[in-house]
C-alpha cells in the first residue's frame, strides 16, 4: 500500500469514526427493522470503498478476493441481522487469539494469563521480538512475571497462550481448541489446509518467537508444537455470521445467544474484553477504542469482531486492510452500525448529559 493511500485511508477513517462517536443513540430505541436498516445502510455506504490492500505476507492470503464484504450482527435473542457475503470463509487469523485466551481462562483462571503473559499493550508490532526482550529484562535483569509487558493478542503472548491449553497430547490440545471455537460459533468450523500449509512453510519468525519464549521460561515445554498448533488455529475458516456469533457469545456473558449454550464462564468474560479493548486492533487499538468504545479484535484475513456488552456482537469481513493490518471497510461499517445502535458503552448518558 502506498504512503499516500495509507494517509488518505487513515484520514477518512479517522473522520468517519470520530463522527460516529459524536451522535450515539440509546440502543433501547432500536427495533428489529431499525437494526436491519443500520446493517443495510452500512453495507450500501461502504461496498464500493476500495481503500486498503489485501495482506500478502502469507502467500495464501494474497489470493483472497478483495471484493468480499459481509456484515453480521447478533442480538441477545439470538437473531442474526446480515448484509452482503455470508458464504465466503476467510481465515480467522489473529481473531483466534481472543478465543484461545478465553479457553485458557476457562480451563484455569484469568490470573494464569496475567501472571504468565501479562495484559499490557507492548507499544510495538504484533510480531515484535524486542517486546519479549523488554519483558524478560524487567527492572533488574530477570523476568518479572507480574509485570510482563505483553498480552495474549500479540504473537509472543498468543503462542504462549496456545502452549497453555490443557490436553494429554497434541491431538487432544487441538481438539480442545476447535471444540471451544465450534461452541462459540455455533457450528463445526474447519481448518483450511491450503492456508495452514502456506503459513507453516513461512512462519520461521513465529518459530523463533516460540523458541525465545521457551528459552525465557514463558513456554514450559515443546515450543515448536505450540507454534504449529497456533498456526493451525489461525487457519480456521470463518464467515461473517460465525464471527458475529462468536462476538455475541462474549457480549452475553459467555452464552452463545443462538444456541443458548454456556460456552465459557461468565466471570471470565470481563478480562477477555479488557484485553480486546487495549490491544485488539494492533497499533491502532487506542484510536479504535477512543472513537468507538468497543472491545474488538482484527485479523489480517480481513475480519473484525466487536462487542457491545449486553447489547450485540458484530463482525465484518472485508480483506483489504490498512497499514496497521485492520480491515478498512470493517472498521467503517462497525463504527456506523454501533453508532446507530448506541453500542458505545462509554456513551450511555442520555439527553440530560448534553
Amino acid at each position: 500500500m502506498s504512503r499516500s493511500l495509507t494517509v488518505l485511508s487513515r484520514g477518512i477513517l479517522g473522520l468517519a469514526l470520530a463522527g460516529a462517536a459524536l451522535t450515539a443513540v440509546p440502543a433501547a430505541a432500536q427495533t428489529p427493522a431499525q437494526i436491519q436498516a443500520a446493517v443495510d445502510a452500512a453495507y450500501a455506504k461502504y461496498k464500493d470503498n476500495n481503500d486498503g490492500a489485501v495482506a500478502d505476507y502469507i502467500p495464501a492470503l494474497a489470493k483472497v478476493d478483495p471484493k468480499v464484504f459481509g456484515i453480521a450482527v447478533v442480538t441477545a435473542d439470538g437473531k442474526v441481522y446480515t448484509a452482503g457475503d455470508l458464504k465466503t470463509e476467510v481465515w480467522i487469523q489473529s481473531i483466534s487469539k481472543v478465543f484461545t485466551m478465553a479457553l485458557v481462562m476457562n480451563q484455569q483462571n484469568p490470573d494464569a494469563i496475567l501472571t504468565t503473559i501479562g495484559a499490557d499493550a507492548t507499544g510495538m508490532r504484533f510480531n515484535s521480538i524486542v517486546s519479549v526482550e523488554w519483558s524478560y529484562k524487567g527492572l533488574g535483569g530477570s523476568k518479572l512475571e507480574s509485570a510482563a509487558e505483553m498480552n495474549p493478542l500479540v504473537n509472543p503472548g498468543a503462542i504462549t497462550a496456545t502452549s497453555m491449553v490443557q490436553g494429554k497430547s497434541r491431538a487432544d490440545i487441538s481438539r480442545n481448541i476447535s471444540s471451544f471455537y465450534n461452541a462459540a460459533a455455533g457450528r463445526q468450523l474447519t481448518v483450511l489446509k491450503d492456508v495452514y500449509d502456506s503459513e507453516a512453510a513461512t512462519n520461521q519468525r513465529n518459530q523463533a518467537i516460540g523458541m525465545l519464549m521457551y528459552a525465557y521460561g514463558y513456554i514450559k515445554d515443546n515450543p515448536l508444537q505450540a507454534v504449529d498448533i497456533y498456526t493451525e488455529q489461525c487457519s480456521i475458516g470463518v464467515n461473517a455470521r460465525d464471527l458475529a456469533t462468536m462476538a455475541a457469545m462474549l457480549a452475553f456473558g459467555g452464552v452463545n445467544p443462538v444456541t443458548k449454550k454456556q460456552v465459557m464462564k461468565t466471570a471470565d468474560v470481563p478480562e477477555v474484553l479488557a484485553v480486546m479493548a487495549t490491544a485488539g486492533l494492533y497499533d491502532d487499538a487506542g484510536k479504535w477504542l477512543f472513537r468507538t468504545g468497543l472491545p474488538a479484535k482484527s485479523g489480517v484475513g480481513g475480519g473484525i469482531i466487536a462487542v457491545s456488552p449486553g447489547k450485540f456482537g458484530i463482525a465484518v469481513i472485508s480483506p483489504p486492510v490498512d497499514a496497521a493490518g485492520n480491515s478498512v471497510r470493517a472498521q467503517l461499517a462497525i463504527a456506523d452500525i454501533s453508532n446507530a445502535l448506541g453500542g458505545n458503552p462509554y456513551a450511555q448518558f442520555g439527553p440530560a448529559a448534553k
